[in-house]
């Protein structure tokens, strides 16, 4: 069910082995890089393996870390892009005003400060350049990314069920990212 997928939160991504005795590497996506660690079992998106772990250390931006079962080099390199879980109410509380969890935005309706309807939070995405908004629009189409900056998004209400946006000009422009009509005439590209 989505909304039992919505109730987790992502603390990081294994990005390989760390020597031979079946340590991972581990990039995390919280404040404090060890508190991958902090809130107890992880498990797979999935749901369908779980994982007591323990940090060992940290390396050049990641967490080397000890998941139980992953024993030797070739068990931890096979973990390579498994993202790490745990359930929402395992972490503190924030403050409204001063933080969130990504998936606390999702669901979120996105309304611009003259009260357009631009969409719903459909996802948070780090491509590796900063937070992105996936906002899927009422009229259909594909999903816009904003970049999730103050200067975008002024003011995040979860309490109030919606973010007001400022989005960039033409952002959500039809075509924008679908490549738009010349794209489709085959104009601009080569070939």
């Amino acid at each position: 069910m989505a909304d039992s997928q919505q109730k987790r939160v992502c603390l990081g991504v294994v990005v390989g082995a760390h020597g031979v005795r079946g340590l991972v590497k581990v990039k995390p996506f919280t404040e404090e890089p060890e508190a991958v660690a902090a809130y107890g079992p992880v498990e797979t998106k999935d749901g369908h393996r779980r994982f007591r772990i323990e940090a060992m250390g940290r390396a050049k931006g990641v967490v080397i870390c000890r998941l139980e079962g992953v024993g030797d080099r070739d068990k931890a390199e096979a973990m390579r892009g498994t993202e790490l879980y745990v359930d929402r109410a395992r972490l503190p509380e924030t403050d409204e005003d001063e933080g969130w969890y990504h998936t606390d935005l999702i669901g979120l309706e996105a309304v611009g400060a003259d009260g357009r309807v631009y969409g719903q939070v459909v996802g948070v995405e780090n491509f590796g350049a900063g937070d992105l908004l996936e906002i899927k629009r009422p009229e259909g189409g594909p999903t816009v990314f904003l970049p999730f900056t103050e200067e975008n998004v002024p003011e995040v209400g979860i309490e109030a069920g919606r973010i007001v946006i400022d989005p960039p000009h033409g952002i959500f422009d039809a075509g924008l990212f679908d490549g738009g009509p010349e794209a489709e005439a085959g104009e601009g590209h080569d070939g």
